[in-house]
């Protein structure tokens, strides 16, 4: 009896833990298909909402780029500096409601992000509903 409420106590404090993380801080991005780490998104809060701005890009020769399949106001503007996730909003442990761009193809998905353990984020984009999209997990930055 004490060993299954050892477990029980021990199931509540890790996923406590795990959501009293925050998803705001610097995450190196990974690619689902390569598993290259190929930039540094940071996240951060402004008026109620979640957002991410590239900050860094690891291979020089794509340091300059520009997002040229781009629509609107992001068309032919520099990739480093530019806001990818656009207007999070959280809902329990998930935050959605917003949108993210693919700089490579210009195209933006819906999406929701969530964390899979403190320094491990799964974001998910999306069209129409969430089973039709691709997952990505990034990693915490250390300071």
């Amino acid at each position: 009896m004490k060993n299954w409420m050892l477990t029980i106590g021990l199931f509540f404090l890790a996923l406590g833990t795990i959501q009293g993380q925050s998803v705001i801080g610097k995450w190196k991005t990974i690619d689902d298909e390569t598993g290259e780490a190929k930039s540094v998104v940071e996240i951060y809060e402004k008026s109620g909402k979640i957002y991410g701005k590239v900050v860094e890009i690891f291979s020089a020769k794509h340091q300059k780029d520009v997002c040229s399949k781009c629509d609107g106001s992001e068309k032919n503007k520099p990739i480093l500096g530019m806001i990818i996730i656009n207007g999070l909003k959280k809902e329990d442990s998930e935050y959605n409601g917003g949108t993210i761009l693919d700089p490579t193809n210009g195209k933006k998905y819906k999406c929701y992000i969530t964390l899979d353990s403190p320094d491990k984020l799964k974001l998910r984009g999306y069209v129409g509903f969430s089973m039709m999209g691709r997952t990505q997990y990034w990693a915490r930055v250390k300071k």
